[in-house]
Parts: structure tokens; sequence; C-alpha cells
């Protein structure tokens, strides 16, 4: 039998999230740093909630909620005469208030629950607080002026009319973010080794099981800038879909998109200069060939992560922008020694090996399956006119890994050729030596995987 409803119904259809406003999309270039971070392969935006901790039995409710109670614009007006694209756009606009609100009350949590008591109670020091928490301090008032802003604009039917002006002036304070998002990287990395520490790890550990952490951990926290950096050009897109013609915000909203789009542009390839270096800091030679100037030239990483050789062994691989360097972990964190001779782009061949295929021999196969299954998800890579360099057969972890590795290596073959060309006054550059059909190069430049601009790191899943 069912209860009768005495619930008000409204005029328009609620939406907790963008989630119904805003529609799938591809990550945003700067989602390298993201992505650099991860313990797998993503490609959200937002920062994940790690899976629930088991039920415990609680004498007392917390005062702080797990998660924040969702509301869109029209919870907030009883009544209203709007068309249902205008709802739309008062419903991004709304969303875009209330994420500047969510962001500074996350970032001041950080500072009063983390860095604060980690500083008094000496778990890590002011000089290792510094590395890790960054400028993130100086962000809080960068977006408390664009809340005050926006606040400002709801009119007394709270609605806000031309929006565009107020985010065109206010976007290129965002610069201040390839300071904090430069520093990532580093701050990951000692982050990462301080966990090592009992009395580091036992804090983080209580602070993630307490409520008002939402299950995130720190560098969840220390990361949503980077997310919601890269979120201003989907609201704007939407807000433009939802604006009328000849509306104030018709020429504004573009000349908006314009600067966020060169804002996160330039924080994209300052943090990718900043990650390359980093990682390049990290290489020990074992013997001084392996120093190949390539290396050092190189300006970023197209993507970096663990694969197999055809031994068995697990191998941390990077693709840089002019050399791929195999190497294996070191004792100490996030430094790696070079193994084998590393392959200038230029010069790379690269082969796909079907799977199944016993291309190898039986050492190649036995190493991959045990000698009993098919070898799966492998590819090969060599060097033209380098004694020293041998074919490297490598095996991904799945076939998704292995098919972002292909991708990147023919970009990275195809850019590092025409650049060669170029610099040897070629008046055509060499086709690249790939086993696969040839319309696999025709969308090679316009690839979501544009790493001129951003960064994979495919990593090893269990």
């Amino acid at each position: 039998m069912e209860e009768p409803s005495n619930k008000r119904v409204k005029p328009v259809a609620k939406s907790n999230s963008l989630t119904g406003v805003i529609p799938q999309v591809k990550t945003p270039a700067l989602k390298r740093i993201g992505m650099s971070i991860s313990r797998s392969i993503s490609f959200r935006t937002e920062a994940r909630p790690l899976p629930p901790a088991p039920l415990r039995n609680r004498t007392k409710a917390s005062s702080f909620p797990r998660r924040r109670n969702s509301q869109c614009w029209s919870d907030t007006v009883e009544s209203h005469d709007l068309t249902a694209k205008e709802i739309k756009r008062q419903e991004v606009i709304y969303e875009l208030t209330q994420g500047e609100r969510q962001l500074i009350e996350d970032l001041s949590l950080v500072k009063k629950v983390y860095y604060e008591p980690m500083l008094k109670l000496d778990i890590l020091t002011e000089s290792e607080l510094g590395q890790i928490f960054g400028t993130l301090d100086s962000l809080i008032p960068l977006h408390e002026d664009l809340l005050s802003r926006l606040e400002r604009l709801r009119g007394s039917e709270k609605t806000v009319g031309e929006v565009g002006p107020t985010l065109r002036d206010w976007f290129p304070c965002l610069g201040a973010y390839i300071t904090y998002c430069c520093n990532q990287v580093g701050a990951k990395a000692l982050l990462d080794q301080k966990k090592q520490e009992k009395k580091v790890e036992e804090f983080l550990r209580l602070c993630q099981e307490s409520s008002f952490s939402r299950k995130l951990d720190l560098w969840n926290f220390l990361d949503l800038p980077r997310s919601r950096l890269v979120k201003y050009p989907l609201l704007l897109k939407e807000i433009q879909k939802c604006t009328p013609p000849e509306h104030p915000d018709e020429d504004t909203l573009p000349e908006a998109l314009e600067v966020i789009q060169d804002v996160v542009a330039e924080v994209n390839k300052k943090t990718g200069e900043a990650e390359c270096q980093f990682y390049r800091r990290g290489l020990h030679y074992l013997e001084e060939s392996q120093r190949l100037p390539e290396i050092q030239q190189s300006r970023f990483l197209y993507c970096h992560g663990e694969l197999k050789n055809n031994k068995g062994q697990r191998l941390h691989v990077f693709l840089f922008e002019l050399a791929l360097v195999l190497t294996r972990p070191a004792d100490s964190s996030h430094l790696f020694n070079v193994y084998r001779q590393p392959l200038p782009n230029a010069l790379l061949n690269l082969e796909e090996i079907p799977d199944g295929e016993a291309s190898g021999g039986g050492s190649f196969r036995g190493a991959f399956t045990g000698g009993n299954d098919k070898v799966k998800n492998c590819f090969r890579v060599s060097s033209r006119g380098r004694s020293k360099a041998h074919p490297y057969s490598l095996q991904a972890n799945d076939s998704f890994s292995k098919q972002q590795w292909i991708t990147c290596l023919r970009q990275a073959i195809v850019q590092s050729r025409d650049r060669t060309a170029q610099t040897s006054f070629h008046l055509e550059p060499a086709l690249p030596s790939i086993s696969a059909p040839m319309d696999m190069y025709i969308d090679i430049k316009e690839n979501k995987w544009d790493c001129s601009r951003k960064m994979i790191v495919l990593q090893h899943t269990h």
C-alpha cells in the first residue's frame, strides 16, 4: 500500500551536482599531474573517496557530515518564471559559486586539521610541511575573492544576470597556480616517503578515519586546487550553452573562456617541465654512455610506469620527449637506476606483438606467462644504428595500458623525427617503422593524449 505524498513538487528537476548539467567529457590537459600521482590509471577529474572502512560501533554520532548536503539553485528560490534554459544557466552559475565555497572550506580544513597539528606535535618539521603544502595557504584568499564577487552578482530574486566580466577579470589571478602545481610532484614524493614513518602514518590514518575527512586522504585534499582549475573551462562552456543570443554575456563569456584556457595551458606547460626535471634528477646512470643528450634536452614526459621485460623483471619505464629510458627503482624513494642503454625516440622502431604470438622464443613466452598461457599485452622497441642497444620486449599489465603505451610511443616517434628533420633541414621526415596499419597515424596530432601539453602515467595494478 502506497503512502500519500505531501512533498512540494518543484517546477524543475533537482540535480545533486553538475552530473546532470555538465556532460561526461575527456580529462583536460592539466590532468597529467593527477595521473602521475594516482595509484592506478585514472582519468577522472575529481578526487575519489577511498573504499569505506568496516563499520564500527559508535556511542556518539559525529558532528561532522561525511558528505556535504548537496543543494541546487532551485532549492534556494520559492518560485520563478524563468525558461528551462535560464534555469539551467542559473544552476551552473550556482554550482560555480558553491564549488568556490566548498574549496575554501576544504583548504581551510587542511590548514587547521593537518598542517597546524603536524607542526605542533612535531610530526613533520616546518621545512617538510612547507615542501608538502607548498603555497596552498595563499590560494584561500584568492578563492574567497571570487566567491565574494559572485555573491554580489545575485540579485533580490537570487538570480545572476551578467557573470562574464567578473570571471574574465578574475581568471588571470589563477596564474598563482603555476607555483603550487609545479611543487606537487616533489610534494607527493616527499609525502610518500614520510608516510613510511610510523608517527606520520598513524596521524594520517586517524585523520582519514575521522568523519571530517569524508574518507579522503591528505593528498586528495592537496590535489583539490588542481582539480578545481581544470573544471573552470567546463563550467564556462556550460554557461555559454545556456546563454541566449543578445544576452550581455554573449561577448564576455568567450573572452573569459579564452583567458582561463590560456591560464590552464600555461600552468600545464610549467608543471610538465617541473615534472620532467624532477624525474631526470632521479635517474642514476650506471655507465657514462647512458647519459644521452636527448634525456637532458627533453622538456616533458609522454608517460611513465611499470612494465615487465622478457625475463619477467619489473621495470619502471620513462618515455621522455626525446628518449625512452628503462630503469629499476633504487632503494631510495623516487630514485631509479638506468637499465641498459636508453633509446633516442627519433631512432625508435616499434613493433606491436599480437596476443598469443610466440615471437621472441621460448624465454619470451616462459617469462611472461610461466610457459603455459599465451603471451598477452606485449610490444617490442628497438633502435636503428645503435650497436649497444638491444631490442626490448616489454609487457604491459593489461590491454588498456598497452594501447596507451603504443599511442604515446607512436606520437613520440613521429614528433621526434619531425623535430630531427627540421633541425637537419631534411625536406621530408622519415615515417616511423611501426608494424601497424598506416591509418593509425591519422589522428596522432589530435589524440586526446596530446603529450606536448600533458603526460600519462601508466602504473601496474594488482
